[in-house]
């Protein structure tokens, strides 16, 4: 290969699923022209990153899964050198595709006991058979981020949590999954996306950390990956002014942090790939086009993700950089290639999903996560409050029919009720109708796992829930991101609170069963709540 195209391989541009022909056509021509070295796919425009402003509606397409094959196999049959496929798939290929297999957000796994780490094994273990089925072999995950900011628009449910231990081990055994079964993992986002404020899809976070605070915190995760030989680490659109002399230079942008840091004092030797290069926190730097692409492979990146300017970018980089450096960067992306089986031609789908195997490993997951965080013999007044005639059942955002309640109904009958919107007119309505009740049974499925616009809970919903609190005996079951009882009212007037992270069935369903037997919860938080 020339040195030209051996540049090409480290440009890895941006795949939407569900685009146009025209689309598909030009990144045809990137692989036959520039001979890149793989792709990263998305759902389609309007779910990627490049959406900031919510503008687009996601559309939801039964036949993502089957479009996406179509696609690996038609792209690598334009390839001289088999493509890298990569695809962010953090909770499985769930994050960005239907009708595939979701395992649980990285905060409920954090909720498990360290004993229960193998199941961090076991989710990689089966993301990585999902991905092998659509011909992927390079997950964009897991998070190394070690959340210790409540305010994290971006990160949050997406760590293991806030105890840098925990995330190491968790994350490590996550990645040990991955490569079970022939896929690549990929450690992000160094030095540490977690005490950060700013979505970094929008804008430049800052980390006001000194490096001996970072190596005692936000970068004990990585160190830990780089030890069991991590396969990639991504670095993050983010700014550590202690480490680039004062400077708010983005880490992708900066040598201090990929080539002194990272490389020559944590002593990591496998491949480096920047976070998406359309990201506003980098994108809107330089007017010239190429220039981003070659300032992120000058500061030490080996692959440029969602390379937006191939053709240019590959010129920039022959114009200005030393050969030795471009080999490096191309032995590293064959190094990976090669440990995938790829450059042996095993790039094909192989495999199914297997849909009751990801069944039994979320029913495992939610029977050890759920998380008592105020019991007051809960069940003990659920159950005397039906005998009495006084216990009533309330959901928020699901209907009454949710498969929560229906788990509890031959034992622990009562009348039920929802509010699915908080228009003021539903509200006075459920208050009348609970009126005759004392004990309320009460069941919030969290709209959104993100805390913008307080995780999309009415204002209206909020105001109801603190008079409710106040004035009946409620037990909360929450099902949804733990940070969202942050935003609660009048919290400390319920009789009992339960954590439960997903609202998938199993997790609905183990709730059901720990309330009626009334058995111990074995979750703990993984972040701290203000409150608790």
């Amino acid at each position: 290969m020339t040195l030209e195209q051996k540049i090409g391989q480290c440009f890895f541009p941006a795949v939407f699923i569900n685009d146009t022909e025209e689309n598909f056509l030009a990144i045809e021509q990137l692989i036959k022209e520039h001979h890149i070295g793989g792709l990263t796919f998305f759902h389609s425009r309007a779910s990627a990153a490049t959406n900031y402003e919510k503008n687009k509606q996601v559309e939801i397409i039964a036949d993502s899964f089957e479009k996406l094959k179509a696609l690996v196999i038609r792209f690598q049959k334009c390839a001289t050198i088999p493509l890298l496929m990569s695809i962010d798939a953090e909770w499985g290929l769930a994050m960005r595709i239907e009708n595939t297999p979701q395992y649980p957000y990285a905060i409920s796994l954090g909720a498990l006991p360290e004993r229960y780490e193998y199941l961090a094994y076991e989710v990689g273990k089966r993301t990585g058979l999902d991905m092998r089925a659509a011909g992927i072999h390079y997950n964009l995950a897991p998070l190394a981020d070690v959340n210790n900011n409540p305010n994290n628009p971006v990160i949050g449910y997406r760590s293991f949590g806030q105890n840098n231990d925990k995330v190491s081990n968790f994350s490590t055994e996550y990645l040990r999954g991955l490569n079970e079964v022939g896929v690549l993992g990929c450690l992000k986002h160094f030095p540490g996306h977690g005490n950060t404020s700013v979505d970094s899809h929008l804008g430049l976070p800052i980390l006001e950390e000194t490096l001996d605070q970072l190596m005692e915190n936000e970068l004990v995760p990585f160190i830990k990956g780089i030890e069991n030989k991590v396969d990639s680490i991504m670095i993050g659109h983010l700014a550590v002014p202690a480490l680039n002399e004062g400077k708010n230079t983005s880490a992708t942008l900066s040598k201090n942090i990929i080539e002194n840091l990272l490389r020559k004092q944590l002593g990591f030797e496998g491949l480096v790939i920047s976070d998406a290069l359309n990201m506003h926190s980098v994108s809107k730097l330089y007017d010239t086009k190429g220039q981003l692409e070659w300032e992120a492979f000058n500061a030490g990146n080996d692959v440029l993700c969602f390379a937006e300017n191939v053709a240019d970018g590959i010129q920039e980089i022959l114009k200005n950089a030393a050969a030795s450096r471009i080999e490096a960067s191309f032995n590293r992306i064959q190094k990976c290639k090669q440990k995938v089986g790829l450059l042996e031609g095993n790039s094909a789908p192989e495999g199914e999903f297997d849909f009751e195997a990801s069944s039994i490993l979320n029913r495992l997951i939610a029977d050890k996560s759920t998380t008592k965080i105020k019991d007051n013999n809960n069940s003990l007044h659920l159950f005397e409050a039906k005998n009495n005639g006084k216990l009533a059942k309330l959901s928020l955002y699901k209907s009454a029919d949710n498969i929560f309640f229906k788990s509890l109904n031959i034992v622990l009958p009562s009348e039920k009720f929802a509010l699915e919107n908080g228009t003021p007119e539903a509200i006075e309505e459920v208050k009348a109708q609970l009126k005759k009740f004392d004990t309320i049974l009460v069941t919030l499925f969290v709209p959104k796992a993100k805390p913008l616009n307080k995780f999309d809970i009415d204002e209206t919903i909020l105001d109801f829930l603190g008079e409710l609190f106040s004035t009946k005996k409620c037990v909360l079951y929450h099902f949804g991101n733990p940070y969202a009882l942050q935003v609660l009212p009048n919290l400390d007037s319920t009789l009992g609170i339960i954590q439960v992270y997903q609202d998938f069935r199993e997790f609905q369903e183990s709730a059901a069963r720990q309330l009626l037997r009334n058995s111990r919860c074995r979750g703990t938080l993984p972040v701290t709540i203000a409150g608790f």
